[in-house]
């Protein structure tokens, strides 16, 4: 990062949490947005509370419920980031996430599980809630159990990173385990940024590097989040065609775009495409960088060489 910039780090919705500012003078006020902006989050999102909205909702489905604006908009982004993949990422995944065994914060999981293995199934899929954001109004159907994190970690990142540049007026990079937004006037050459992929490696000075002046930063990986469950070695992100874990083709994904929100997006579909994600980035054209179980790096769509 920037030798003048001041950070900190906390954890906080099941991942460390960093905020960096280029005015140190501003770091208490940019710290007090994040944590207000993680804290409504959690509140609206978490599928691991159930005090939160969406557990609440969940308790409504096969009704028109209403929603708070702050979970109209999550769930504006997640079926938007649906539409944009082709169903690749789906909120309807929450049921699948669960019978993998990932049913609360992942500090708290069980790495060992023993219980039966649920047979996979396709989910009921993003096209069947019935959202009118103008009403703040939503049917979500019986059975469905809704999963935002593809998304919501994301989403976060950006809102968080807006508003901390707009309270603070100087620049400001938020990142929330692999996702990492920047606001506001970036360092003159750029916000660096280290890629790891080997989460064994304990010399983050090893790992390459890319600097980003605005939008987002997204890394998914399927070593990172992965436990195991009866026997069986499996990893947070789910194929909404099956309702199973993706053939484990690459180890992680980092993609440059527009928003966090769309890098993770992007990510999470390169996952679970497998070895069709090269060609789905390359179309989309959105600098990528995949690293293979087997440790071989491929790059596309302008991402530099390491």
């Amino acid at each position: 990062m920037n030798p003048r910039a001041g950070s900190r780090r906390f954890r906080a919705i099941g991942t460390t949490a960093e905020i960096v500012v280029t005015d140190p003078s501003r770091m208490d006020i940019a710290e007090r947005v994040l944590r207000e902006e993680l804290c409504a989050i959690d509140e609206a999102c978490s599928r691991f509370r159930a005090d939160s909205e969406i557990s609440r909702l969940h308790e409504r489905a096969g009704a028109a419920a209403g929603i708070s604006p702050l979970l109209t908009e999550a769930l504006s982004v997640a079926l938007r980031a649906a539409d944009l993949t082709g169903g690749l990422v789906d909120p309807t995944v929450g049921r699948a996430v669960r019978d993998l065994g990932y049913d609360r914060d992942f500090d708290r999981l069980d790495r060992d599980g023993t219980a039966p293995a649920v047979p996979p199934a396709p989910v009921p899929g993003w096209w069947r809630i019935r959202l009118d954001a103008e009403r703040h109004e939503v049917v979500l159907p019986r059975g469905v159990l809704l999963d935002l994190g593809a998304t919501a970690k994301a989403w976060a990142a950006d809102r968080a990173a807006a508003r901390a540049a707009d309270a603070t007026g100087c620049g400001v990079l938020v990142g929330l385990g692999g996702d990492i937004a920047v606001a506001g006037r970036s360092p003159r050459h750029g916000w660096g940024i280290s890629v790891g992929d080997d989460h064994a490696r304990t010399d983050p000075e090893c790992d390459p590097a890319v600097a980003i002046s605005c939008g987002g930063l997204a890394t998914s990986s399927t070593t990172c989040r992965a436990w195991q469950r009866a026997g069986r070695a499996v990893h947070h992100i789910v194929d909404p065609r099956t309702g199973d874990i993706p053939e484990r083709v690459w180890r992680t994904v980092s993609v440059t775009a527009a928003t966090c929100v769309d890098a993770n997006s992007a990510t999470t579909a390169a996952i679970v495409l497998g070895h069709q994600a090269i060609d789905w980035l390359t179309e989309h054209r959105l600098p990528a960088r995949l690293v293979s179980v087997d440790g071989r790096v491929r790059t596309v769509a302008g991402w530099p060489a390491d």
